[in-house]
């Protein structure tokens, strides 16, 4: 009896380490290492003592999408910090997580102790995958949190003006919020999967670790250029930008999802990519130091071909073309926003409510002074905004300059009649507001014939 019982208990003893068990001993020691913690505390606590305290300011970031909003509304707060994790955080957050989970065991050497245990590559690379990818919703949702509870504690839950000048209530901006949060996940997914290439193929090089934050960052260069829409859309972190579309009404949806749609491709191809490199290591090697020349074929061709290929679909599946901003498009939306902000306005000063179809606000503009085509971004759009009020047979006018990014956002600055739209106070319940007409955030939808 016991000379039977005896190889059962050898082969229990000899049991290779399940996924669950894999998973959980690579996420503790993530969260272990002093440098994840640090990261952990800061996106939980960081956002919120910078959002409030910037809300309390009299000079606020202007050149942030809602960041003149920062002291109007708490639900403002979590949307400037956004912009700024797009740009910054979210691609350093997600190299020092995913860009290193695999290095890590090239520098220390333990390999060979990780292989005896689970005996698996399959395991190993799916538990570590997982483990990053926690710890990585963890430091989003720790931003997305504490911004939104910095913000609401320090200004309060007030209505938030949208990018068309209609107002969201508490309710309807919290849901966005929350949206535009989930949205940015989708890139960030894809900056993750190449930061696990970067991880496996590229081995204790540093340049693993850093990989993901300088595609991010060509990327962010390259949505600055005059490009035409088509490749904008389909660069992989260009939802970093589109969840912009949520706050209009209707929704611009059709970049957000193309741009989500994108992202999550490449956060597919990037992790696959890494997958077939690491299983096709060789552990026995151990001089290994990065997959050399297979980095290029296996990994940077594929994802130079995967953009050619998403280039060739957005440009097939949609109508858009060029810039995707022209004349007409830019007078419509600012015709909108300001017909909605010129409602907020009257309803300020205590004046007679009326109705935008009365208003009929129409826009003529020009680019250059009229000597360039009135296509494409730029600083030099002047817009004259036309109105009609009830009972009165004369037309109102008000002069607007633009400046017009190249992802279709812009931003109008008040020229007069300093009635209208000039710079002055308006004492509300809140406190008080500049005047709504005299500066404001707009959005051009790039795509032609999208409806949200």
């Amino acid at each position: 009896m016991t000379v039977t019982e005896a190889p059962a208990e050898q082969q229990a003893s000899v049991r290779p380490v399940g996924l669950g068990r894999g998973y959980r001993f690579e996420l503790v020691k993530l969260v272990s290492q002093w440098r994840i913690r640090v990261l952990l505390l800061a996106c939980w606590l960081a956002p919120a003592v910078f959002v409030a305290a910037v809300s309390q300011q009299s000079d606020l970031p202007v050149d942030t999408l809602f960041g003149r909003l920062m002291n109007a509304t708490g639900w403002a707060g979590p949307l400037v910090l956004l912009g700024f994790a797009g740009s910054y955080a979210l691609p350093l957050l997600t190299s020092l997580v995913a860009g290193d989970v695999f290095a890590a065991e090239d520098r220390l050497g333990t390999w060979r102790h990780l292989l005896v245990a689970m005996r698996s590559y399959r395991r190993i690379f799916v538990s570590k995958a997982l483990a990053s990818l926690t710890v990585i919703l963890l430091l989003v949702f720790g931003l997305a949190a504490s911004s939104t509870v910095g913000g609401l504690i320090a200004v309060g839950g007030q209505p938030l003006v949208g990018l068309d000048g209609h107002l969201l209530s508490s309710g309807d901006a919290a849901v966005k919020v929350a949206l535009a949060w989930i949205c940015v996940l989708a890139p960030t997914l894809a900056l993750a999967g190449i930061g696990l290439l970067g991880s496996v193929a590229l081995g204790r090089s540093p340049m693993g670790l850093l990989l993901p934050a300088v595609v991010a960052l060509v990327l962010a260069v390259a949505q600055l250029l005059p490009l035409p829409v088509v490749v904008r859309l389909a660069l992989p972190t260009y939802a970093f930008i589109s969840w912009n579309g949520l706050f209009t009404d209707p929704a611009q949806l059709g970049p957000l999802l193309i741009g989500v749609g994108v992202s999550l491709v490449w956060a597919a191809v990037s992790t696959a990519l890494a997958y077939v490199l690491f299983v096709r290591r060789d552990f026995t090697d151990l001089t290994y130091d990065g997959a050399g020349r297979r980095v290029l074929t296996a990994g940077l061709l594929p994802l130079a071909g995967l953009i050619g290929v998403t280039v060739a679909v957005v440009a097939v599946a949609t109508p858009a073309s060029g810039s995707g901003i022209d004349r007409a498009k830019l007078q419509q939306s600012l015709s909108t926003e300001f017909a909605h902000l010129y409602r907020i306005q009257t309803a300020q000063l205590h004046r007679p409510d009326v109705a935008e179809e009365q208003l009929a606000a129409s826009t003529e503009c020009t680019k250059g002074g009229g000597l360039v085509e009135a296509e494409g971004p730029g600083n030099d759009w002047r817009c004259v905004v036309s109105w009609h009020l009830p009972g009165i047979s004369a037309t109102g006018q008000a002069i607007y300059q633009l400046d017009v990014t190249s992802d279709g956002r812009y931003v109008a600055d008040g020229d007069g009649p300093k009635e209208v739209n000039g710079y002055f106070q308006v004492r509300t319940p809140e406190g008080d507001r500049p005047n709504p007409l005299w500066q404001f955030d707009g959005n051009v939808e790039l795509l032609s014939s999208t409806k949200g």
